[in-house]
């Protein structure tokens, strides 16, 4: 299969109901490394005063998540996986103000079950 990995067809579990799995293509991963800009610290900052949700952090966690998660599925598509199994997140500090979030997994071939 060339294409995509539909979001449907990726889990943290080791399998998907309805589907066997008929080829394991290995690990995939999709890393993306992020800073926080001067402005994002200062309009956090200003958050944290009030307390709460940081919701500037808040969604540039989840942007980068979900862009680490877009990389994994084009591994996996470039490999030949229609889903990948076994998901599952890291976070780093690299250094400072700078996070490493990886997202990594099995890219399979599946078929529906008979």
């Amino acid at each position: 299969m060339n294409g995509r990995v539909d979001m449907g067809m990726v889990t943290n579990a080791f399998e998907l109901p309805g589907y066997r799995i008929v080829r394991s293509l290995g690990l995939v991963r999709g890393i993306i490394v992020r800073s926080r800009s001067i402005f994002g610290n200062i309009g956090a900052s200003l958050q944290t005063i009030v307390g709460g949700n940081i919701t500037l952090f808040t969604d540039m966690c989840e942007k980068t998540r979900e862009d680490a998660l877009e990389l994994l599925m084009e591994h996996a598509a470039e490999r030949g996986g229609n889903a990948i199994i076994g998901v599952r997140y890291d976070a780093n500090e690299i250094m400072q103000g700078v996070t490493e979030v990886l997202a990594y997994g099995t890219a399979v071939m599946v078929e529906r079950a008979a």
